[in-house]
Order: C-alpha cells, then sequence, then structure tokens
C-alpha cells in the first residue's frame, strides 16, 4: 500500500512509481497529479507537429527558465527532459 503524501499529492501509487523510476520528486507530483494520465488514447499532438507558442506556453507551465530564447528544437528537449 502506497503511503499517504498528503493533499499535494492525488495519486500516491503512481508517485511513488515514478520515484522508485528515478523522477525527481517535482516531475513524479506532477505526473501523479495530472488528471487521466495513465489512460491511453489521449488527444496531445507530437511535440513536433505543435507550434512554437504552443511550447512555450507549456514550458511557462512546467517552469523552465529561458524559454523565450530557444528554438523550438530547444524547447522540445527541455519540455522532454523537464
Amino acid at each position: 500500500m502506497a503511503r499517504d503524501h498528503g493533499k499535494q499529492i492525488k495519486d500516491d501509487e503512481k508517485y511513488e512509481a515514478l520515484r522508485d523510476e528515478g523522477m525527481s520528486k517535482e516531475k513524479a507530483a506532477r505526473i501523479a497529479n495530472t488528471p487521466n494520465a495513465g489512460k491511453k488514447g489521449g488527444k496531445a499532438s507530437k511535440m513536433e507537429e505543435r507550434t512554437k507558442e504552443e511550447l512555450v506556453k507549456d514550458a511557462k507551465k512546467i517552469g523552465i527558465k529561458g524559454y523565450s530564447k530557444m528554438n523550438k528544437g530547444e524547447l522540445i528537449d527541455k519540455i522532454r527532459n523537464h
């Protein structure tokens, strides 16, 4: 049974599994708190198909710094590896 991580973590089991895989606390929490993150068939487009403006929005949302000076390829890399 997963340990209770308090109100800030919505899916404790998923959070612990992600931490065991080596993800940072921040990234594991973000994924564990995303509604329907574990379900297949998402409607998100591939990052390469998104506009730079859409990628900048994503970068802002997850707290990436220096996104305004990055090109589209750099943004994709930073978002994937954040």
